[in-house]
């Protein structure tokens, strides 16, 4: 009968046999551990409007609001675990093939992440005292975010044929071109371009739309695992 032998009269792994690839398997943890940050994200933030709700008008606020008020540490909590959270996803994508490293869209990516944590290292203004460095930075960070991250995760949702990903960062690109048309459309109806559309509700919606992107590619990071790395064929010897 025929046997498989390596040369040097060893006995081989069956031709057929398969391995997953070590470096591109631990992708679920860290998928999961971005989906527990957004999660994190949305209870803090939620809990703020039940908590803030005489001191906070959620049509006309910004989130950032929160963080003048005695829940702010809640606040700071919900942003930080969602830059965590996100910063695992990108991870996640990277280790398991499925986005380059070193692309546009990573770069991006990292300056979003980045822009989540200084919106927590900068206090928004507070305008009853007047305007401040602080604040300045806080509201271009804040910039940052809401474009550098949602357009990252666009770009990635294509690498990564993450279908609804995709279609969520491009929604929230969405959200912003319609808050910034206020910057035009101010002068020509008599008002502040943050007055034209209620900013809080679009703020919120543009905000939870993202979390929702990054929700969706965690999402496809944990069911899409990479396919098993079969092993090289030996010499085949005949006995």
């Amino acid at each position: 009968m025929g046997r498989n032998y390596q040369r040097g009269g060893r006995r081989s792994p069956c031709v057929d046999s398969m391995t997953p690839a070590p470096a591109r398997t631990d992708g679920r943890a860290l998928a999961a551990l971005g989906l527990a940050g957004a999660a994190v994200a949305v209870l803090t933030i939620g809990a703020l409007h039940l908590l803030a709700a005489p001191t906070v008008d959620p049509v006309r606020r910004t989130i950032s609001e929160y963080a003048l008020g005695p829940y702010a540490w809640l606040f700071d909590t919900g942003v930080l675990a969602l830059a965590a959270g996100a910063a695992a996803v990108l991870v996640a994508l990277v280790r398991t093939g499925r986005v380059r490293l070193r692309s546009a869209a990573t770069v991006l990516y990292g300056a979003g992440v980045l822009g989540l944590v200084l919106v927590v290292a900068f206090e928004k203004t507070n305008w009853s005292v007047g305007p401040s460095v602080s604040g300045y930075i806080h509201r271009y960070s804040s910039l940052l975010v809401f474009l550098a991250l949602p357009l990252a995760v666009l770009l990635l949702g294509r690498a990564a044929r993450a279908r609804w990903a995709t279609v969520l960062g491009a929604a929230t690109l969405g959200w912003l071109a319609v808050i910034l048309s206020g910057i035009p459309l101010g002068p020509l109806l008599g008002r502040d371009w943050w007055q034209v559309f209620p900013l809080g509700l679009m703020e919120r919606g543009l905000a939870l739309t993202m979390v929702a992107a990054i929700v969706a590619l965690a999402v496809s990071a944990l069911r899409r695992q990479p396919a098993p790395v079969p092993l090289a064929a030996p010499a085949t010897i005949a006995a």
